[in-house]
């Protein structure tokens, strides 16, 4: 059986490989600062540790995606060889959810670091979040691990129904719907856990900068928190709407799953692997230690 490519693949392909390539190197970037610091100081805090997890889980989600689209341009014919198709797509599930639920994670760290509130449950959570941190990141891990395990399970009966069902097209089609249903459910739940947790670490930031700022204005007093407030606050609700654009994007994949590539494919394709490298770059100068590496780094190529 042949599989061509036409020239409308390809040239989608050619700009989902640059981007996932250009996401690696921003990703890999975080992981090897954030690791060799490691090294250096034989410890990481809490925000280390989740953005370690993050830069690992995008850069193989990326890697794989690149590896993916790369075989389909140059040999398309390995990737229905069972059981690759399925391997890899089971692996993109486990790291693009991984990616989502640990950026939620980073989220809602944010939100508890720095906001501000004299609820006790608020407190409790602003003493016990960097002992709750390990536990979130194995969760998130976990739930994962089960959405990739059921994508390579639907992708194994797909292979199995399309090498059968020659001439039955409709029927395919039809086991395919019914047999995607479970990582619908546990996929748009996962997604939609996630999304609220942004959501209300976005909302509850911006109430305690409001409270915060009037506070001041009261008392008419300056205060240092008022940056981390801010600065936070931009980070998250750029964060925000970057998320929010790739949940969308999620959601639209998953509703065109069956119908072949076409326009809509490629737009929400391009937004999906723009999410990881775009928010990842954002983190870089939203840090710091990575911004000033990178700056250095940077500086060091123009000399050259």
């Amino acid at each position: 059986q042949q599989f061509n490519v036409t020239s409308y693949d390809a040239a989608a392909m050619a700009v989902i490989i640059f981007q996932a390539f250009s996401g690696m190197w921003i990703n890999a970037f975080i992981v090897s600062v954030i690791c060799n610091a490691w090294v250096k100081k034989k410890t990481l805090n809490s925000n280390e540790k989740i953005l370690v997890l993050l830069g690992c889980s995008r850069f193989s989600y990326l890697c794989i995606s690149w590896i993916y689209s790369l075989l389909a341009i140059i040999y398309p014919v390995y990737l229905h060889v069972h059981p690759i198709r399925q391997l890899a797509e089971g692996a993109k599930s486990f790291f693009n959810c991984s990616n989502l639920w640990v950026s939620a994670c980073l989220c809602v760290f944010y939100c508890i670091k720095i906001a501000s509130f004299r609820n006790s449950f608020f407190i409790y959570l602003k003493v016990k979040i960097d002992r709750m941190v390990p536990w979130l990141l194995l969760g998130s891990v976990l739930f994962s691990l089960v959405i990739g395990i059921l994508a390579f399970n639907i992708g194994d009966k797909l292979q199995c129904n399309n090498s059968t069902g020659q001439g039955r097209l409709w029927k395919v089609k039809f086991q395919m719907d019914e047999q995607f249903f479970p990582i619908y459910f546990f996929t748009g739940f996962g997604y939609a856990t996630a999304f609220m947790a942004v959501i209300f670490s976005a909302l509850l930031l911006l109430f305690s900068l409001w409270r915060h700022k009037h506070n001041m204005q009261t008392n008419s007093m300056k205060d240092l928190s008022l940056d981390a407030h801010i600065k936070a606050m931009k980070s998250i609700l750029s964060f925000f709407v970057m998320y929010s654009i790739n949940c969308i994007s999620l959601i639209v994949a998953m509703i065109y799953t069956a119908e072949g590539q076409n326009p809509v494919m490629f737009l929400t394709h391009v937004c999906l692997y723009a999410f990881p490298g775009v928010h990842s770059l954002l983190l870089i100068f939203s840090n710091p230690r990575l911004e000033k590496t990178l700056l250095r780094i940077l500086s060091f190529v123009k000399c050259k």
